[in-house]
């Protein structure tokens, strides 16, 4: 499983189209471990761009703390699953916090 978390200072960005970077980290399920994890650069923003961009790198799941109605409908067009609503907090984190079903969201904080 590949997920996909939208950073910035290396924390979760809680606006996604505006993240200086992406944590991609590859994870085990069943194990409920991290098998690799890589930073990289996305291309600059445009609308609709970065949901193909990311299903592209091999993603199933992004977890972000905002993001607008658009961007989720085409992430579950590309069978991307979302998680919005998620605390600043280091990516590692974020990801054991979803792995051990802990992650604690709260409200979408885009509104567009």
């Amino acid at each position: 499983m590949r997920i996909a978390i939208p950073v910035a200072g290396g924390r979760l960005c809680m606006h996604f189209g505006h993240c200086e970077q992406f944590a991609i980290i590859d994870v085990d399920p069943e194990t409920k471990t991290i098998t690799n994890k890589q930073v990289v650069t996305p291309p600059p923003h445009q609308p609709g761009i970065l949901p193909p961009w990311i299903k592209d790198l091999g993603v199933n799941l992004v977890i972000a703390g905002g993001m607008g109605a658009r961007a989720i409908g085409f992430f579950n067009q590309l069978g991307v699953e979302v998680i919005v609503g998620a605390p600043s907090k280091e990516p590692e984190e974020l990801v054991m916090d979803y792995l051990n079903g802990t992650l604690v969201t709260g409200e979408n904080v885009c509104d567009h």
